[in-house]
């Protein structure tokens, strides 16, 4: 009996060494697509590391919407969203990850974060108001920069508490205290905002569920939150209750 103990101990100790390794790919499976949307312009920018981040840009009057987006790490596969601000007469500008959508490098939190806020301050630097729009993955650089930075307003689209405690549902693993692990805890950022916070989450979102988004709103200072019967992960956006709330947001913003 001891012995079968200790042998699925270890087992389960050479699973959690395993995932732990392996984990970086599950968080990060770009897509390779290095398409520039049309309209849209690539701008690189240096990052500190000397790696090439690039954003694509599309100037229009109004303010700038700087947008993270999730997972699938290429700007070409989130055209409905940014056509959607653009058609709202906003200034978008969204940030390639590094190692998705053809670009160099690696993708890691802390490197993705650097990133977002180089592109924060290249935005924040054109004299406008800026709103920060972060979509799934994105929804924990939207918070880091609205953490560190004067940013008008965000919009947080399915986003989640600790992506650490998704990881623990699906790998049945601590990996919130598993070291190696990249945790990305948003709910620690989101007590330093001080913007107005939009977030959205789809009722029938099953990849991050919405009670995920329950803990940040409790925990910004100024948010509404929306949760939209019949949306799932990939569609909150697009719902006419969402597009009302995102016209009240931005009809809120001080001139």
């Amino acid at each position: 009996m001891k012995r079968g103990l200790l042998l699925i101990a270890g087992l389960y100790a050479l699973y959690a060494v395993v995932m732990v390794a392996m984990h970086p790919g599950f968080i990060y499976p770009f897509l390779q697509n290095d398409k520039v949307l049309q309209g849209f312009e690539r701008v690189e920018l240096t990052a500190e590391d000397g790696t090439k981040v690039s954003v694509q840009e599309a100037e229009r009057d109004g303010p700038i919407v700087l947008y993270f987006m999730g997972n699938g790490g290429a700007v070409s596969a989130f055209g409905q969203p940014l056509r959607t601000h653009l058609l709202a007469g906003r200034h978008v500008i969204a940030l390639e990850y590094r190692g998705g959508g053809g670009r160099s490098g690696s993708p890691s939190e802390a490197a993705l974060k650097s990133d977002a806020m180089l592109a924060a301050d290249w935005a924040l630097g054109r004299g406008k108001r800026v709103v920060v729009h972060g979509y799934s993955l994105g929804s924990g650089l939207a918070v880091h920069v609205a953490k560190h930075r004067n940013v008008a307003a965000m919009i947080l689209e399915a986003p989640y508490d600790r992506l650490c405690s998704l990881m623990t549902r699906t790998a049945l693993l601590p990996a919130c205290l598993l070291p190696g692990v990249q945790k990305w805890d948003t709910l620690a950022d989101a007590s330093h905002v001080t913007a107005p916070v939009l977030i959205l989450h789809g009722q029938s979102d099953r990849i991050i569920p919405p009670e995920r988004s329950i803990a940040l709103a409790q925990t910004l200072p100024t948010v509404e939150r929306q949760v939209l019967d019949g949306a799932a992960h990939f569609d909150a956006f697009r719902r006419p209750m969402a597009q009302l709330a995102t016209q009240r947001l931005f009809a809120r913003l001080s001139p």
